[in-house]
């Protein structure tokens, strides 16, 4: 085969993946940019009014709560998350029977959102659930978890961190096992550490692994919608009320697509934002064994 037709080869494989990109990513978001400059109702006609949809969403007391509070989500769940992925992972890479650890953790990720927002209501309820029952027999008086406006926010954090360590976990696991046992066993040689081991090995070459989990963390958190609008509706208050949650109550709620969609674009920028920053940190400190950046 020439190089002609291995490259319309090339594109034949690769089409269904960038018609599908083209469909049902590139062209929502570019409508989803245009809807963010008109008035629309989603039924009558649509007015262009420019960055009025903008500047009410930043004078709406809502959004800047949302904001606040996705931002202060997003610090709970990111490094904890990281560290507790990256922790399991350590772990589970010497113990045997890996694999069946690994399904362990990983049963939380395919069970419905849902389902484990329920789940989480009860285990989490100030009354009958079961981990106030838990701290009852140790004689500690459990708190009202989704009702406290101090609490519901790091209780809802708990619960992402858990359902989202089996993804981060296997991740982390795979570039564990891509690590070459070589520079394990010229370390043992040198007299080397647990600790000098995994500074100077481990975590260098896992750093393009890191990178990847740090940004699908980042990315991930601030879309958080799913748990707030199960367990608590955005309350008590507006304590647990995200960004997403205001994208969707102004749309669907008080069906104005218009502000929502600039809402949703603020969304947009702020993740491209993070992730810019950190592809250009990550030149400092994730490492490839071919020496790429």
């Amino acid at each position: 085969m020439n190089d002609s037709k291995r490259k319309w080869w090339g594109y034949f494989f690769i089409a269904p993946q960038l018609i599908g990109m083209l469909a049902f990513s590139i062209l929502p978001l570019g409508f989803a940019f245009g809807l963010s400059f008109m008035k629309w109702d989603g039924f009558g006609e649509r007015e262009f009014v420019g960055f009025a949809n903008y500047i009410s969403q930043f004078k709406d007391d809502n959004f800047i709560t949302a904001l606040v509070n996705t931002a202060y989500y997003s610090v709970l769940v990111i490094p904890v998350g990281i560290a507790a992925a990256l922790l399991v992972a350590l772990a589970l890479n010497k113990v045997k029977g890996k694999t069946v650890y690994r399904v362990f953790f990983f049963m939380p990720v395919v069970t419905s959102s849902v389902s484990i927002g329920v789940i989480w209501m009860w285990l989490l309820n100030g009354d009958i659930g079961l981990i106030n029952q838990l701290l009852a027999m140790i004689g500690i008086d459990g708190p009202n978890w989704l009702t406290d406006r101090n609490l519901v926010l790091p209780s809802i954090a708990g619960l992402s961190i858990w359902w989202g360590l089996g993804t981060n976990m296997v991740i982390f696991l795979a570039g564990l096992q891509g690590i070459s046992r070589s520079y394990y066993e010229a370390a043992d040689i040198d007299g080397a550490s647990s600790i000098q081991k995994f500074l100077h090995i481990t975590f260098p070459l896992l750093s393009p692994t890191t990178f990847f989990v740090a940004i699908m963390s980042v990315i991930g958190s601030f879309q958080v919608f799913d748990q707030a609008y199960v367990m608590t509706q955005g309350g008590p208050g507006k304590a647990s009320y995200t960004l997403v949650y205001h994208i969707y109550e102004t749309a669907f709620g008080r069906t104005a697509f218009g502000p929502s969609t600039a809402s949703a674009m603020v969304l947009f920028a702020i993740i491209l934002m993070f992730t810019l920053i950190q592809f250009s940190v990550s030149r400092k400190w994730v490492h490839y064994e071919d020496g790429g950046r």
